[in-house]
């Protein structure tokens, strides 16, 4: 018994030291950066400068606002094609869905460039509407993070909860309202997260759709090539809090939604 725990113990080691060697000791540079000045010298200077000068904090309402609007078109978007796939009696449901995966297994450079063609085709210059050009980006790029969890949650729900709802009466809208779109709480969630996190920090995008604006992303790039990396660490590290807190929040969502699903 004593050498089975020590051989399970054994196993943890790996990842013990991926954790502190690709978590933890980045972390820790990132946090040195963050708090110290050119000449090593600690300073709170990058944390204000951040929240005082307007051009940085215009680009992260604009990074908010490319996240949400794409999250929203996203949503709008998957949401009815993982319903109408999880609730089908298709056969080829499963190839349905493959569809919409295939694209992920194409180069994202080819991707965005030929998205770029239909575009320029369309509109005749990119330049015009550098919003509306990255949303379409980013939905085109992140749509099947949303379709899946939300797949996924619907095709998971106990039928017999629609057949309670409408033996008591409720139609098909209300079964639905009251019944699969509270359950699928937790692939709809999950889907934000998945595109709202990525939509905050993917400047890939703007750079090859020709948009000459910043979201978060792109500021840190740009304050590293400058070699500000104090000046880029903070703002990484204020992301990585952005991030942590729209993760608890969402999963706090997600848990309490649960537990309204189990009185249900």
């Amino acid at each position: 018994m004593h050498k089975y725990l020590l051989s399970r113990k054994s196993l943890g080691i790996p990842y013990v030291l991926f954790l502190l060697l690709f978590v933890l000791a980045p972390l820790l540079v990132l946090l040195y950066y963050a708090f110290t000045n050119g000449q090593g010298e600690w300073t709170a200077l990058n944390l204000t400068g951040f929240f005082s000068d307007p051009n940085t904090l215009g680009t992260l309402c604009y990074s908010f606002a490319v996240a949400a609007v794409t999250t929203l078109v996203c949503l709008l978007l998957a949401y009815p094609v993982a319903y109408i796939l999880a609730t089908s009696r298709l056969r080829a449901k499963s190839v349905i869905v493959m569809l919409f995966i295939m694209p992920m297994w194409i180069n994202f450079s080819l991707r965005i460039t030929a998205l770029k063609e239909i575009l320029t085709w369309a509109e005749g210059s990119l330049a015009y509407y550098p919003f509306l050009n990255t949303v379409l980006g980013m939905s085109y790029d992140f749509l099947p993070f949303m379709i899946l969890p939300i797949y996924t949650t619907i095709s998971k729900l106990d039928g017999a909860l629609l057949e309670a709802a409408r033996d008591l009466g409720a139609g098909e809208f209300q079964a639905f309202l009251k019944v699969t779109l509270p359950l699928s709480f937790p692939g709809i969630l999950s889907g934000i997260s998945m595109v709202f996190l990525p939509a905050m920090t993917n400047y890939v995008v703007l750079d090859m759709l020709y948009n000459s604006t910043y979201i978060m992303g792109s500021l840190i790039g740009s304050y590293f090539a400058a070699y500000n990396w104090n000046g880029g660490s903070m703002i990484a590290l204020i992301l990585l809090g952005i991030v942590c807190l729209f993760t608890f929040m969402t999963r706090g969502m997600e848990e309490e939604n649960m537990r309204g699903g189990a009185l249900l």
